[in-house]
């Protein structure tokens, strides 16, 4: 039976995260990256398709947990009627070489507390059982390309096609495992101390964290643990930022809405680099649009919505039949056919992101190369633009006249304009100017219904859809305008479920069944809140969403209002963005919000 998502907590080391149940089990991971096939994968099967579990015997022991001040590392107490003990999971920063390493530390608080070491070690998402080699208090699994190296006093053995190991942990004892991976035609990497590990990780998380500037504001805790996420969802040797770093967890449990987010959208851009920014992490910022530049690099026809972490192109989909799906909930898909779709709004975000950039000072090492890119991006808009395309949320049922993505390629125009007239950059001004006043023009006869009084999801429809809150999030006409307000009331009136925003509503997508609410999507309503003046309004939408974080201050992609739990892949980047933005529009007048909404050339100070 599967654990609610919420019962999971994450550990990481910028270039793959580990799902760890508060049991103390490992249910997911991909070594040694995040597009790598996993280890683990009993998340979407069966303890047959790996896990790595240490727990106490008593079946009565109570869980708590927690994160270790400032950092990744998560602390879980178990205590029983024999005693208590510790459990400290962490993954250290990489170490040079191709090592990969999880390291788990017990120790003993109170008492005695028999223990079980249980773990079945698999490659290719559970479909292969390597050969497994016991010796001493070292483990070996090899199979193919892959090896793992399990270090610990503790005694193993196996049973069956398991690992198991009995033991018991008194106070003061101080249990380390070490797990490593690493190619197996290359030597075995020496093992990791893990207490000295331990020491490095916390000092590394720190000086991490002390650029965070989030003190000054209101919600700094939330901030915090949102971007110490956004960190872990970092590949750090490109600067990718994954949506998710699980596959097919699902909009609704049972259904078939199971895809592949280990992957970088280019939607997310622009709220990253403001998220980021405003956090005080310019690094992070300056290597998200760096990734940004080489992945869009080439023919603008064949820009894509989506990338592998190091900008790869082809994210081919398929299924994989051995696995059952998190509960029962099926296909279980790698990789995502939606990367071939066509979405043109991606324009639009990418111009955004690159004049934040610009406007903000983040360095271009190539200033001339990164212009030419957005010139051959815009030529391709101006004879693109009125293409019907897959919109915002990649529907499969077709491409239509998406109200959204003509408005983003009203900012794309937009944006190019500004970057001419204030950077001196060399192009076709007036040309452009006029095909922003042509695209807004349309736009606002096209896109908006007299009859509901609101824009609406496609021309000459009658269907919300929540992208419509980003118009003015983006500058495409101010807050206080009775069109934007209208768009509001519909949206309240057609997408809030118990509270929260559903994506849209009474449109075919392509898809059977149902999905939860998207939780970005309530977080722009609450942006909308604040920018219309309706302070209270925007922090119960707020709280509201933080509420329904787990205990550990995390969230998935989605909520279902129905069944009050986490559904979707987790944790969701474009949710813990949001979180940030939200969070910084809630504290000053002068948040991400408002300064998009104004597109203005001043610079957003960081939080």
């Amino acid at each position: 039976m599967s654990l609610p998502i919420e019962e999971y907590a994450i550990i990481g080391n910028t270039l793959t995260i580990a799902l760890i149940s508060r049991q103390g089990s490992i249910d997911w991971l991909c070594m040694p990256d995040f597009g790598a096939s996993a280890c683990f994968a009993s998340l979407l099967g069966t303890p047959e398709n790996g896990y790595w579990s240490l727990c106490p015997l008593a079946p009565s022991a109570r869980a708590t947990r927690r994160y270790r001040d400032k950092t990744l590392i998560l602390e879980t107490q178990f205590a029983t009627d024999e005693g208590d003990v510790e459990l400290i999971d962490f993954m250290p920063p990489p170490r040079a070489g191709h090592a990969t390493d999880v390291v788990r530390i017990l120790y003993g608080r109170r008492g005695s507390v028999p223990m079980r070491l249980g773990a079945a070690f698999r490659c290719e998402y559970g479909a292969v059982v390597p050969w497994v080699r016991y010796d001493g208090h070292r483990l070996s699994a090899v199979a193919g390309p892959e090896a793992l190296y399990l270090y610990t006093p503790v005694e193993l053995r196996g049973q069956g096609l398991a690992t198991v190991g009995d033991f018991t942990v008194s106070a003061g004892q101080v249990i380390p495992f070490v797990l490593t991976r690493a190619p197996s035609h290359l030597r075995e990497p020496p093992v990791r101390d893990a207490l000295k590990a331990l020491k490095e990780t916390e000092s590394w998380w720190h000086r991490w964290v002390r650029k965070d500037k989030a003190g000054r504001r209101a919600y700094p805790a939330v901030i915090e643990r949102s971007a110490i996420t956004l960190k872990a969802l970092t590949y750090s040797p490109t600067g990718g930022i994954v949506a998710a770093p699980t596959t097919s967890l699902p909009e609704s449990i049972g259904g078939v809405r199971n895809w592949d987010y280990r992957f970088c959208w280019l939607r997310d851009a622009t709220f990253t680099l403001y998220a980021l920014h405003v956090a005080g992490y310019r690094k992070e910022a300056q290597a998200w649009r760096d990734w940004l530049l080489r992945a869009v690099a080439g023919e603008p026809a064949k820009i894509q919505i989506m990338y592998g972490l190091r900008g790869e192109r082809r994210l081919d989909e398929q299924e994989l039949p051995w696995l059952t799906g998190y509960a029962n909930s099926r296909p279980v898909r790698i990789g995502n056919a939606a990367y071939q779709q066509r979405q043109m709004d991606i324009y639009g975000e990418l111009m955004d992101a690159l004049y934040f950039s610009r406007s903000h000072g983040l360095k271009d090492g190539g200033e001339s190369d990164s212009w030419q890119i957005q010139c051959a991006l815009m030529e391709f808009l101006e004879g693109h633009w009125q293409d019907p395309d897959a919109g915002l949320w990649e529907e499969r049922a077709g491409n239509r006249n998406h109200v959204f993505s003509k408005v983003m390629a009203w900012v794309a125009a937009d944006r190019s304009v500004k970057t001419v007239e204030r950077f001196s950059l060399e192009g076709p001004l007036d040309r452009w100017r006029q095909l922003r006043a042509m695209i807004h023009e349309e736009v606002c006869r096209k896109g908006y219904s007299e009859e509901r009084g609101s824009f609406v999801q496609t021309y000459g429809g009658q269907v919300m859809d929540a992208s419509l809150l980003l118009l003015p999030l983006v500058g495409f006409l101010p807050p206080a305008d009775p069109r934007i307000a209208g768009t509001v009331r519909a949206i309240e009136q057609d997408l809030l479920c118990d509270g929260f925003v559903m994506r849209y509503s009474g449109s075919s997508d392509g898809l059977p069944g149902s999905e939860g609410a998207f939780l970005a999507c309530s977080l722009w309503l609450a942006d909308n809140y604040a920018l219309l003046g309706r302070k209270t309004d925007a922090h119960k939408m707020f709280e509201r969403v933080l509420g329904v974080a787990n205990d550990v201050g995390l969230l998935s992609e989605e909520y279902d209002p129905r069944a009050k739990r986490l559904v979707g892949n987790f944790p969701q980047a474009f949710s813990h963005v949001g979180v940030i933005n939200t969070a910084i529009n809630l504290s000053t007048r002068a948040g991400p919000a408002a300064h998009r909404a104004r597109a203005s050339g001043k610079r957003l100070a960081s939080a």
